[in-house]
């Protein structure tokens, strides 16, 4: 367990709330970019709030070769790990094979382009506080776009693949245009789990945006990272989150940690402050365990409803 002496403790009620809970969005390591804990170390520590399972993902590279390499290590852990692939540079970018390499050893998830998404780089084209170690990894941009115009035949085979495996698809950091159609190709081909990252940060979706992907049967991902006084940026104010969950409703709405990073909190110390602020602002209990239990069960395939 990494939790140092003045890791918040929970009250047996919050712990009540937390049980149970999945997160879709752990960055542990084996990265580039340097990390808190290991994905061994990442499982031990959800145990701390009764975490159900945890998705391990990275930017730059199949994370279920990870846990593979870690099986002996995690055998007796305590809490069930999976991976999956983000479509960046590293892995050929929209790449069919790299898709069904990590769906034949047992992924869970392919996530769009992330780092090298065209929106991602325009975003950080300054100094913002997004981590810079590894930026000389000779990234490029990558596009769900085919020279004509059209959706590329790589993202269409990558959503195909997708829709037979039964796993989630996630938009990653892509511009919202490009995400409709991607969303919009996936559920053409069957994909019936698929998630939209902060679409307040980087991807920047009007509204509009996002009514059209919940038309999809996208849910919406908001990170704890963007709420916690221990992250420095983006810094959004509890209040922000509360009003996406009235608009968007808690049945579509799923809250993730995002956390791992080496100077930030661990994932379950996200958990246990921002999960205790919604309940402060009077967001239920029933609420908060359909974004944080059901919806997220469910996306990462461990139940067929929410």
């Amino acid at each position: 367990m990494l939790a140092t002496e003045d890791a918040p403790i929970p009250s047996p009620a919050l712990l009540k709330v937390l049980h149970g809970a999945v997160d879709l969005h752990v960055h542990s390591g084996p990265s580039p970019f340097p990390r808190r804990l290991n994905h061994v170390e990442a499982s031990y520590d959800a145990a701390r709030i009764g975490l159900r399972a945890i998705l391990i993902k990275s930017h730059h590279h199949n994370t279920v070769m990870d846990l593979l390499a870690m099986r002996d290590l995690l055998a007796d852990a305590p809490t069930p790990a999976y991976g999956g692939v983000a479509l960046n540079s590293e892995v050929g970018g929209i790449n069919p094979s790299a898709v069904a390499v990590a769906i034949q050893m047992g992924g869970r998830a392919v996530w769009g382009p992330t780092v090298s998404a065209g929106q991602h780089i325009r975003a950080h084209s300054h100094d913002d506080g997004f981590p810079t170690a590894g930026s000389n990894l000779e990234e490029r941009e990558e596009s769900i776009w085919a020279a004509e115009g059209d959706v590329s035949a790589e993202t269409v085979r990558v959503t195909q693949l997708v829709g037979e495996a039964g796993i989630m698809l996630s938009g990653g950091h892509l511009d919202a245009e490009s995400m409709k159609a991607l969303f919009a190709t996936a559920k053409d081909n069957g994909v019936t789990r698929l998630l939209l990252h902060h679409p307040d940060f980087i991807v920047n979706a009007s509204d509009g945006d996002v009514e059209e992907m919940l038309g999809y049967g996208a849910f919406v991902e908001h990170e704890m990272s963007m709420y916690h006084p221990g992250v420095p940026a983006p810094g959004f104010p509890i209040s922000q989150l509360v009003d996406w969950i009235e608009k968007v409703g808690p049945e579509r709405t799923v809250i993730d940690s995002d956390l791992g990073q080496l100077t930030n909190p661990l994932p379950v110390d996200g958990y246990i402050y921002v999960i205790q602020q919604l309940l402060d602002h009077g967001v239920s209990e029933r609420d908060i365990r359909q974004m944080i239990c059901r919806n997220t069960a469910f996306l990462l395939g461990l139940e067929e409803t929410n």
